[in-house]
């Protein structure tokens, strides 16, 4: 009991409690998973049965993966039928359990060997090898000249321009994890499916390939199927000529993992995923998150961090702990019912005052939507409660403020057996 008592007392005496709630509407399905893995495209490829855990309920986002095990990943992604390719594999280092796996890529072009009969199976797969198996399951790189004099860079180039590295922190050659792997395949899901529409040359005697010309087309669809997959690439997923690009994931699942606009609990801009009506998780788009604030905010800093034609131009909604301004009295919280009520008029290089919520643990986040020309400022309250005196041993007592309460600012002495039952205090 001393042991827990003075566990509890760091914690006591810490800065901060923070709600956790606040780090996002949804949760890892992993234990080992954290917020800084990619936790959408985890779930997303958990739920779509592509990627999943070990047997003790563990994701390993920081294991590696081997080229053998990059060849299962794209099988489930891609739904190849690897069961007929038994006995087929045409490499002689793949164990076992892999080969139909590598044999179903290998047929359908997704992947190849190292030279000589060999796979490169035990070795970890790399960013360059990962999205050019993506980008060939997209449908670029159907030909040899595709890729000039180096396979590398053109694979580097084209996977950019699609997004396929988004999210990713790696090089070209670094070997990938789990966790990247993840986002990597999220992202080809995401893409636009593509149809070569360009010229394949003739083979002349004595002088080779002539007149080749690389050009691949986004495919397009009239069916209802291919909107299904909203980003920010194409708000409304409709081309120039009124028909649906076709992204890869709406292909793979015909229509039913969908991707829809939305905001999250804190009305912060997001996604929300579902799978055959079932709903995956909403997730932030931290794409349109332009700054973040763990202090008072002035009307000076958000004229400098949004300039005054982005102001002047683009709606404004602020919103406090998910509620729209004016929709409740936020006196509780330790500052007027009127300070959340931001305007444009506010957002001005003179007014060097605070805007918006400014109380303790109070975590500000501004969005721009260019897309749809709207700024989203969202305050939200993190702090349970805040450690003003240490536990002490001899008083097995500690002072603590607490928030997000009706006795919002006061300071309570606990006993550190009574702290779960504090007021506003999780345990």
């Amino acid at each position: 009991m001393r042991n827990l008592k003075r566990a509890l007392s760091l914690a006591l005496a810490s800065v901060m409690l923070l709600g956790m709630m606040v780090v996002g509407s949804s949760a890892a399905g992993y234990p080992d998973v954290s917020e800084e893995e990619n936790i959408e495209a985890i779930e997303v490829l958990q739920s779509v049965g592509v990627m999943e855990g070990d047997n003790n309920g563990n994701f390993n986002p920081d294991d590696y993966v081997t080229r053998e095990q990059m060849a299962v990943i794209m099988s489930k992604l891609l739904n190849l039928d690897y069961n007929y390719y038994q006995g087929t594999n045409p490499f002689s280092d793949v164990p076992a359990w892999a080969a139909p796996y590598v044999a179903a890529c290998a047929a359908n072009g997704i992947t190849s060997g190292i030279g000589g009969g060999m796979y490169g199976a035990g070795q970890n797969v790399n960013a360059v090898q990962a999205a050019l198996m993506m980008l060939k399951a997209l449908g670029y790189f159907q030909y040899q000249d595709d890729f000039g004099d180096s396979y590398i860079l053109a694979t580097v180039k084209q996977a950019t321009e699609v997004g396929m590295f988004a999210g990713i922190d790696s090089n070209a050659q670094q070997a990938l994890t789990r966790n990247e792997v993840a986002q990597m395949a999220l992202n080809a899901l995401k893409a636009d499916m593509v149809t070569f529409t360009g010229d394949v040359g003739i083979e002349l005697p004595n002088v080779g390939h002539v007149g080749y010309k690389s050009e691949y087309t986004p495919r397009t669809s009239t069916d209802p199927k291919y909107n299904r997959l909203i980003d920010n690439k194409h708000s409304s997923d409709i081309d120039h000529s009124g028909q649906y690009y076709c992204q890869l994931g709406e292909e793979l699942y015909n229509g039913n993992l969908v991707k829809r606009i939305d905001s999250d609990i804190f009305e912060r801009p997001s996604y929300t995923w579902t799978y055959k009506t079932e709903k995956i998780g909403t997730y932030v788009d931290r794409e349109k998150l332009l700054h973040t604030y763990t202090t008072a905010v002035s009307g000076r800093d958000m004229y400098d961090l949004l300039n005054n034609i982005t102001i002047r131009d683009y709606d404004l909604e602020v919103y406090v702990d998910g509620h729209a301004a004016g929709e409740s009295d936020y006196t509780q919280y330790g500052y007027d019912s009127t300070d959340e009520d931001i305007a444009v008029n506010d957002l001005v290089r003179s007014n060097t005052d605070s805007v918006g919520a400014t109380a303790d643990g109070v975590l500000t986040e501004v969005y721009l939507d260019r897309d749809n020309e709207i700024i989203t400022i969202a305050s939200i309250h993190t702090w349970l409660a805040q450690g003003v005196s240490a536990y002490s041993e001899t008083r097995e007592s500690a002072t603590m403020k607490v928030y997000m309460t009706s006795e919002n600012g006061t300071n309570k002495t606990v006993s550190v057996d009574d702290v779960p039952e504090v007021e506003g205090v999780a345990a």
